[in-house]
């Protein structure tokens, strides 16, 4: 019987499972789709979940997380792989293994660590993991101000000195670069910054008030990794990304627009979301 070859796929997600679907697994396949790219999975956990937060969670044994990759690794062409959440340490240890044996031309971590509400959805042994096994794989790590304060063991970053500042120690960690996500700071517009060994730069764009949060996280480091999976440098994938975002955010704002009450939005840039 002959093999059957399956189509190229550029973008790999590896991340948790939305039960709503406006986050993790199923956000990424939105957005690559939406970018023209051609999606992958391999899922790490799945949750109960909606915009008001995570009612409970199930990770995958690892053993089945090393399987899904096996299976995509081995048929298809992935150019680019978006990490979200990986659970526990058992997960982020195979994941890492896997990168290190694979070599993705690019891959893109956003490290999902705890909700917006709160839930903690990585123990310090997962984290001790990230750090010193996965950072110094990324191409990209892309955290927003919780994550990064939460991965240098720091206070938040209370504006954008601060916000360089802790990129550049993240970047003493091992991934090649560091987009800062600004979207819980009380800065004047909604800042990003893109930080390598050659400099930083900003990306800004005026806030949107918005309650309909969920997902935007995601949206951002899965926007970028479709766009790298399309040729574009990473510069241009964060703009591009960033630009979609907010499109969508303001597509939510006109759709909600009319059922909320005054005085109830929250102003929101690329990075506000439960789960994210």
């Amino acid at each position: 019987m002959r093999r059957r070859v399956m189509p190229a796929v550029s973008a790999l997600s590896i991340a948790g499972s939305d039960s709503c679907g406006g986050a993790g697994i199923q956000a990424d396949l939105k957005i690559f789709a939406a970018f023209g790219v051609d999606g992958a999975t391999a899922v790490t956990a799945v949750t109960a979940q909606n915009t008001t937060g995570i009612r409970a969670v199930q990770a995958m044994s690892a053993a089945m997380v090393q399987a899904q990759l096996d299976a995509v690794f081995e048929e298809i062409d992935v150019r680019t792989v978006k990490l979200g959440m990986l659970a526990n340490a058992d997960i982020v240890a195979a994941v890492a293994g896997q990168l290190e044996r694979r070599r993705p031309p690019f891959v893109i971590i956003d490290p999902v660590l705890v909700a917006s509400s709160g839930t903690r959805l990585l123990d310090e042994a997962a984290l001790h993991l990230l750090r010193t096994r996965l950072l110094p794989l990324a191409d990209c790590l892309a955290p927003n101000l919780a994550e990064a304060a939460a991965l240098l063991g720091t206070a938040c970053a209370q504006g954008e000195p601060d916000m360089e500042a802790q990129g550049r120690a993240l970047l003493a960690l091992g991934p090649r670069s560091v987009l800062m996500k600004g979207g819980h700071a009380a800065l004047v517009e909604a800042v990003d910054l893109l930080i390598t060994a050659e400099g930083t730069q900003r990306f800004a764009a005026p806030w949107v008030a918005t309650r309909r949060l969920h997902g935007t996280g995601c949206m951002l480091s899965a926007g970028i990794a479709a766009g790298v999976a399309r040729g574009y440098p990473l510069a241009d994938a964060v703009r591009r990304a960033k630009a979609h975002v907010r499109a969508v955010l303001v597509s939510r704002q006109h759709r909600s627009s009319s059922s909320q009450p005054a005085g109830s939005e929250a102003r929101v840039g690329s990075d506000q979301s439960i789960g994210d």
